[in-house]
Order: C-alpha cells, then structure tokens, then sequence
C-alpha cells in the first residue's frame, strides 16, 4: 500500500451537488487530519467555485480532470485514497472513472441510481477491482443509502430482540419534502432511451435481482407497490418512484452478506397515503401520477415537450432555502418467520436529494477511507448495507443529519397512525 498525497477528491466539484458538498466540507465537516480536493475538467469554473467559498478555500487544491480523458483520470486516482463522483448521468459520464479507480486501487463512493449502469460496470470491472483492492460503493446518497442502512439497522435489531433475523422488511416514506433536480431527470430520461433500444436493459428492469452475483441464493418472489391497504401501517399505500432501484440494492445488500436475510427474505418500499377515504384516493392518485410520469419519459414527444417547458435542467435544483427546509421520514417495518414483529425509523434534515444526499455521500466516503479496514475489506463492487459499519451510522447521526430509531409500545402505534400527508 502506497500513502497518498490527498484523502479524498470530490470529482464534478462545480456540479450541483458537487458544490454542496464543498461547502458542507468547508463549513461544517470536521475530520483531524483531512485533505481533500476538488476536481473538474474546468480551471476557470473551478478558480470560480474557489472564490464562491470564500478564504477557507484558498489552501484547497485543484485538479483537472475530465470525464473522457483516460490520463487525467488515472493521473486524478493515483494523487488520493477515495474519489466522490457527482458526475451523472452515470451512464454517459462515469465509466471511465470507474474504470481508472479499479485500475488504480482507488476507492470511490457516487449517488447514483441507475441500476443498468451498475450491472454494466460490476461485469465489465469487478474483477479488476477485486485484484487492486478498490473498493467501488455506487447508491451513497438518497439513493439508496437510508433504505439499505435503513433494513441492515432493523435487521441488526431484530436479532438482538428475537435471536433471528426477520425474513419480510417493507419501507415506508411517512413524508418527505424535496424537489427533483435537473441532474437527476437527466439520469432518468436516459435509463428509459436506453432500455427503449436494448431488450436486455427492459429485461433487467423487471428482475428484481438483477444486482445480485451470479449464483446467489435469493429466491422469494418479489413485487413492486402500486395502491393497496397496508393493515401494518393502518394505512392505504402508492408507489414510491425510487422503489425499484432501493430494492434492488436492498437484495444484493442480502446477496453480498451471504443471504444473512435468508435466500427467502422479501422486501417492498411505498409511500404512505393515509386511512380511509381520503387515504384511498391520495394513493390512487400517486399511482396514476407515477404511470403518467413513466409515460411522458418513455414516449420521445412527450419527453421532449416536458423537457423543453416544465422538467429542470441539468444544473439546475432547489434554492438552499428549499434545502434547508426540507426534509424526510422513512418508517420500516419487519417481521420474523415467527411473527415477531418490529419497527424502526430514518429521518432526514435536508432535502433528500441533495441538501441530505450531500452529506451521506460525504460521511460514506470518509467512512471508507477511515473505518472500513482494506486488510478486512477487500477490493470489489460493494452496497452501503453490505460494506459499512457502525461507525457510518454513527457518522450519519452526528455530522449528516439522519437519525436510526427503534420505535416502541405506543409511539410506534401513533407514528404509523399518522402519515405526514
């Protein structure tokens, strides 16, 4: 192992989310010892971002570095321990990084939720990275970061209740308040154009296990949420839009440890709409606003008219108003092959896209570089819940504004009761 000149470079520093994430390491992150840069294929928006930050800046180094250039890549990787990528959509801008980091033995962290990409860059690099010692994490921001943590802390607590782990989990969003971003439509207008053209892509869409290793063991039958009665929640339920990729990665979280779930262990993720009537048409609503949102990105036209005068742009998202002002309540719900049952909960203080997800991935790539031993850990394609340990949670908790929360007796009852809708 050779040390580094730099701990971590947060790579697509003038993106979105990029900035964010410089200024929560400028003014709140407090790590003894860090080095950090920030990196991006551009000097002058990078000269630029320098002084939008201020004094605390002016000793941040800058690296040059562009997404389709191989030598700068390699030349960014062998200067540091870990890499933040920011840079989506991950399937036109992060292959080659990816790549350099697993040919370098570079550790890296992204947010991203493009589970075609994913597949794509665990076949092509994994090996690779197993033989360096990278260790290649993808999903450390809302995407899928509380959902995975979410079930491995149920998980972790059922066991030392009842002696087992339980073998059906289902997520919940109590409330949530947050904006899309143009980043983030990007990344999903591209998924539906790609599996508008690959057969195998629209296949892999429909496997709930395609993000697990081959010759995994998982074999219950899985489903996606569309309007039903939830009895457990005391509530009727819609789809949740970023269900398919959190379970997917929720499954191969399971795949990686081993099926410590069990290879019959189930898991589905919706958005509580609240007790009768009322509840009943809030779900049946969210169910039509998600076909039609599938709709507008699958048909050209429409994706391009939506695109043209109502979808964000690329660079585009909330104000740091709407950041601060938002936030998250995430419930879960597990029970064992026994019937015992428990019940915990994930809250977040920003918006969950990019004020939250900002500082997950921040905590996740320090987290890699300071708790998750490489003697212990070895190189290859990793999950949050399969990969990270307590002292991320405990992270998480302290610098990033998220909170892990058994819920008991009568609070339990009073929280499923009422959803924040």
């Amino acid at each position: 192992m050779v040390n580094k000149e730099l701990d971590m470079i947060v790579f697509g520093a003038t993106s979105f989310v990029g900035q964010i994430i410089c200024r929560y390491l400028l003014e709140e992150h407090t790590e003894p010892n860090f080095t950090w840069a920030m990196a991006a294929r551009s000097q002058d928006k990078l000269e630029q971002l320098r002084a939008e930050l201020g004094e605390k800046s002016v000793s941040i180094p800058v690296v040059i570095a562009d997404s389709f250039d191989d030598a700068t890549l390699m030349a960014m990787c062998e200067r540091t321990e870990v890499i933040i990528s920011t840079v989506g959509p991950y399937a036109i801008f992060g292959e080659a990084l990816v790549k350099a980091c697993a040919n370098t033995g570079t550790d890296y962290c992204d947010i991203t939720g493009e589970s075609q990409w994913m597949k794509r860059m665990i076949s092509r690099y994994s090996d690779q990275a197993t033989s360096t010692g990278a260790r290649i994490v993808h999903c450390c921001g809302f995407d899928s970061l509380p959902s995975d943590l979410g079930v491995k802390f149920l998980q972790e607590q059922a066991r030392g209740k009842f002696g087992v782990y339980c073998s059906e989990v289902k997520m919940r969003v109590k409330v949530m308040k947050g904006t899309f971003s143009g980043g983030t439509v990007a990344s999903g207008v591209n998924a539906f154009k790609e599996a508008a053209r690959d057969p195998e892509i629209r296949a892999e869409m429909r496997d709930w296990y395609s993000l697990c290793p081959r010759g995994h063991n998982n074999s219950a039958r899985q489903r996606a949420i569309g309007m039903e009665y939830d009895k457990d929640f005391r509530s009727w339920v819609g789809p949740f839009i970023m269900a398919a990729v959190n379970s997917r990665v929720v499954l191969r979280s399971n795949a990686l440890l081993q099926e410590r779930y069990g290879n019959e262990f189930r898991y589905n993720e919706g958005s509580l709409a609240g007790d009768g009537d009322k509840g009943r048409k809030l779900a049946k609503r969210m169910k039509s606003d998600g076909r039609l949102f599938g709709l507008v990105l699958a048909v050209p036209l429409l994706r391009w008219f939506a695109l043209k005068f109502f979808l964000p742009k690329p660079g585009e998202g909330p104000s740091l108003r709407e950041q601060q002002e938002g936030f998250y309540d995430l419930q879960f719900f597990g029970k064992t092959d026994a019937g015992d049952e428990i019940r915990v909960r994930v809250t977040g203080d920003r918006d969950p896209g990019y004020g939250s997800t900002a500082k997950m991935l921040s905590q996740a790539a320090v987290s890699l570089l300071r708790d998750v031993d490489k003697n212990e850990v070895p190189g290859g394609f990793w999950t949050p819940g399969s990969i990270f340990n307590d002292a991320l949670y405990q992270r998480l908790s302290c610098y990033a504004g998220l909170s892990f929360e058994v819920l008991e007796g009568e609070s339990a009852k009073e929280e499923v009761a009422q959803p924040g809708y």
